[in-house]
């Protein structure tokens, strides 16, 4: 099976053109239609990243609860995770009521936001759900491992 090796450049192409218009995409137009349906194209790829990162750090924390010494129980129940995603998706719905909110005040003076505000909330979510998580536990099982060696 030969497969022209510039395929996988051109696939990959694809998918890095994909993720540059989703971080780095066009404005909304101003107007509060358009500014709202701008946020919501934009909402599933949002919640597929947070949910994988969040499917990444309870991976991780469940492995570093399993490591010796002194195994510890780890258990997340489903309603947790549903809270946790309907509390992301209102900080997510903030976003477009602050473009909303700047383009009411300042009108053309200001220009859009949307796409700085969508990053950095993405940033910041994906912060909260994987990195910070993952942290604490890798301190609480090097704390184990110094407690047993202590």
């Amino acid at each position: 099976m030969n497969q022209d090796p510039s395929s996988h450049l051109v696939r990959s192409a694809r998918l890095g053109f994909r993720v540059d218009r989703l971080l780095f995409p066009w404005p909304a137009e101003r107007q509060v239609g358009a500014i709202v349906r701008w946020w919501e194209a934009r909402r599933l790829p949002y919640n597929l990243t947070v949910g994988a990162s969040g499917a990444a750090a309870l991976t991780v924390i469940a492995i570093t609860c399993a490591l010796p010494p002194n195994p510890i129980p780890f258990d997340v129940t489903i309603s947790a995770i549903v809270v946790y995603g309907a509390l992301a998706n209102v900080c997510y719905t903030l976003g477009s009521a602050v473009e909303i909110a700047f383009h009411k005040l300042w009108g053309s003076e200001v220009l859009p936001v949307g796409p700085a505000l969508f990053r950095a909330g993405l940033t910041l979510s994906v912060g909260l759900t994987l990195f910070v998580p993952v942290v604490l536990a890798v301190v609480v099982w090097v704390v184990r491992v110094v407690c047993l060696v202590v």
